[in-house]
């Protein structure tokens, strides 16, 4: 395979206290990052592929770091409810006809939707993982994917015997793009017993918890009626923080909890389109990052967003914050960028391995085109790539060192079919 070169472009590395490079070059080695600096530095060969990015922001692909990608099938079925009956009367009951081929064609669905707004990485948590799982391999993006237990299923046993022996093959076979989580949904949904199975087979293993944890006030309310104590102290007093967790939401948190978070350094993933569309509430974003937590975004599915737009996340992310506390120096541009790729990246256990351009990891890389009238002039590209960009800004996606959007033509995807094999699917389950 030849090197791709990503060359006269403005690259943001987005390592700590990295530096903008005006005119910088990427140059991408099989499946890795070889160099990151200026244009003038960067190794020539004259058999690399050669990507022109003038005009354009290089930098790290975004990591949705919560979603359940499959529900773009069910995206604007079920709106302007609370949580409980979204769930309970829309959501669960089309959930009970789904088919693996559903959740695939959903997966197919979301994945091209992320691809094209620049998501290189996603964390999924839905039944039929298998499913979304095929729809990671053969589409050619990363995912960390997680079946969903909820122990008010009677099959609540078997699906978890399932996930542990998906897991265990996923694991067997190492494929550089997947990555095998275990997910119990949260602690409404599922009895103490099943969560403390749950974190023990994790911790054999080896793999990280994936779990939607104090997302509202009734969550909150009703732990500390049943338990004395919030959720978080309660899945601590369980040991189950012990093992290393992706935490969703946390809208309704305690100072302690905050603090707890902190030191367990459990991944913490902020959803702030889809806690503002169920009207659950709003995050403390900037007393976690006070505290010293692991901060990522996630848009949550498509059917309480209604997209997977993380530049959507980014802006939102950051100007709630500032409205929640009344400061608007909170949550700076450059927080949020992190927040949404390097942050995200170890949120799923995966920092050292992308969410920045450093020489070594992981060659997930986009290419925003800044030439649009909304991203003029350049003051800040960084500004612009959180308060300005759109998901529609991003011109070329690189996963794995393998070009999979070029000019915005996606390369190893067919959105006809997709498309149409999503709406069947949709019918059959709602109509």
């Amino acid at each position: 395979m030849a090197r791709l070169r990503l060359e006269h472009g403005t690259i943001l590395p987005l390592e700590p206290k990295s530096a903008v490079i005006e005119d910088g070059t990427v140059v991408i080695d099989g499946a890795n990052i070889a160099f990151v600096g200026p244009a003038s530095q960067a190794p020539v060969d004259p058999d690399d592929e050669v990507i022109d990015c003038r005009g354009c922001a290089v930098m790290p692909g975004l990591v949705n770091a919560h979603t359940h990608v499959s529900m773009t099938l069910l995206r604007g079925y079920a709106d302007d409810m609370a949580l409980q009956p979204w769930l309970e009367k829309k959501i669960w009951p089309a959930e009970m006809k789904l088919r693996p081929e559903d959740v695939y064609w959903g997966a197919m669905l979301g994945i091209a939707e992320m691809i094209r707004g620049g998501v290189t990485t996603f964390s999924d948590m839905y039944h039929y993982f298998s499913a979304v799982a095929d729809a990671v391999i053969e589409s050619g993006i990363r995912g960390a994917v997680s079946g969903v237990l909820l122990g008010i299923l009677p099959t609540a046993e078997d699906d978890l015997r399932r996930a542990i022996e998906f897991t265990c093959e996923m694991k067997r076979k190492a494929h550089p793009r997947l990555i095998p989580m275990l997910a119990p949904h949260a602690i409404y949904t599922c009895p103490d017993p099943l969560l403390v199975k749950t974190a023990e087979a994790a911790a054999n293993l080896g793999v990280r918890l994936h779990i939607h944890l104090s997302e509202t006030e009734k969550e909150v309310a009703d732990c500390i009626a049943e338990h004395g104590e919030t959720p978080v102290a309660h899945l601590e007093s369980l040991g189950f923080l012990e093992v290393p967790s992706e935490v969703v939401h946390c809208v309704h948190l305690s100072d302690a909890d905050i603090t707890l978070l902190a030191k367990r350094q459990a991944g913490v993933v902020l959803c702030p389109t889809s806690n503002l569309k169920l009207a659950s509430g709003f995050a403390r974003t900037s007393n976690l990052m006070s505290a010293g937590a692991c901060l990522g975004f996630g848009t949550d599915g498509a059917a309480s967003n209604n997209n997977l737009d993380m530049f959507q996340e980014m802006k939102l992310g950051a100007l709630l914050e500032k409205a929640r506390t009344g400061n608007p120096e909170v949550v700076h541009a450059a927080d949020a960028l992190a927040m949404a790729t390097r942050g995200a990246a170890a949120t799923l256990g995966l920092a050292g391995q992308v969410g920045t351009l450093t020489p070594g990891l992981r060659a997930d890389v986009i290419v925003v085109d800044l030439q649009s009238p909304h991203l003029q002039p350049h003051h800040s590209v960084l500004s612009h790539l959180v308060y300005s960009a759109r998901a529609a800004d991003v011109r070329d996606v690189i996963i794995e060192g393998e070009v999979v959007m070029r000019d915005r033509e996606l390369f190893h995807l067919d959105e006809v079919e997709i498309i149409a094999k999503a709406n069947e699917c949709a019918r059959r389950l709602v109509g």
